[in-house]
């Protein structure tokens, strides 16, 4: 179809995605030209600007390595990451306990015994006593659900983001019991900027908005014949809860992380004030699969990406 103008030449696009074979890879590609165009139309985007942006999404992908994912973090930053996450789990009878996944999960965890510590290398910070609870959206137990479990430390920092913490600190992968329950030690995590020095960073600065996420623990459970959940639990007096420069914090998933000064902990060794977290997930039935790792290394360098 030879181009008359800037209406026709979208109809010319939508021509072409008629001969694709699935329905489904058609109405996708077909929504998000009509959209697209749209939103160049509405905007009146430059060519100057359109340059511009395409430079953006190819910095995206430069930036996006075996440690840093700048297109998970973009997602995020954006709300969209959250928004599919809402779209696709819980309803309002049932709010989910499903979160957006997050840049940092790193397939592989080490397989781990209920209660163990997930502290690999010396990392300041007060201990933390986490269990946790799986069960259906009938209050039934889960039991032989895997959780992934991983988390920033003190200093704000994931393993595969810090060359100085060990391979696999602060991770751990744990197997509920017949109870649906699960355990591990650790230490509490705080909240932390994102990554500023690539698009991310240039799209918070340009509107203003901080860097800062709330302090939480991720979670992800996998069973088959349950749909997989991955979950951020927030600290519940965290300053950064209504401000998350991610966008994923949703009611059910603020949690209280509860003192303990005179009492015994758990651990003998532990003389300290140190903290308790308890949180009960709920899963769905459905189809039980696991996304591409947004990570797969560490960094070799504290160096941030830019």
């Amino acid at each position: 179809m030879i181009v008359k103008d800037e209406l026709q030449l979208t109809e010319a696009v939508l021509a072409e995605t008629e001969r694709a074979d699935d329905p489904r890879v058609q109405e996708i590609v077909q929504a998000l030209v009509r959209h697209l165009h749209d939103f160049a139309r509405e905007v009146r985007l430059t060519e100057a600007e359109f340059d511009a942006s395409v430079n953006l999404v190819a910095r995206l992908g430069q930036l996006t390595t075996a440690s840093h994912n700048e297109v998970r973090l973009m997602a995020g930053s954006l709300g969209l990451s959250t928004l599919v996450c809402l779209m696709n789990n819980g309803t309002q009878e049932q709010p989910t306990s499903a979160n957006l996944l997050g840049p940092f999960w790193r397939q592989g965890a080490p397989v781990m015994a209920g209660g163990d510590s997930i502290v690999r290398s010396p990392t300041e910070g007060p201990p933390l006593f986490f269990t946790g609870t799986v069960l259906d959206t009938d209050g039934t137990p889960v039991a032989g659900a895997e959780i992934d479990v991983w988390h920033a430390s003190p200093v704000g920092l994931y393993e595969n983001q810090d060359p100085e913490q060990a391979e696999w600190n602060l991770r751990g992968k744990f197997q509920t019991d017949d109870d649906g329950v699960f355990s591990f030690r650790s230490v509490k995590p705080s909240g932390y900027p994102i990554p500023m020095t690539g698009p991310v960073g240039d799209l918070l600065t340009a509107l203003k908005r901080h860097p800062f996420r709330p302090a939480h623990v991720h979670a992800m459970v996998y069973k088959p014949g349950y749909k997989t959940i991955t979950s951020q639990i927030y600290s519940h007096d965290d300053p950064m809860l209504d401000t998350d420069a991610q966008f994923g914090v949703t009611g059910p998933l603020i949690s209280e992380y509860v003192r303990h000064e005179e009492e015994r902990a758990p651990d003998p060794d532990v003389t300290e004030p140190w903290y308790t977290l308890d949180y009960t997930f709920i899963v769905e039935p459905g189809e039980a699969w696991l996304p591409t790792p947004p990570v797969s290394a560490k960094a070799e360098s504290n160096e941030p990406p830019g």
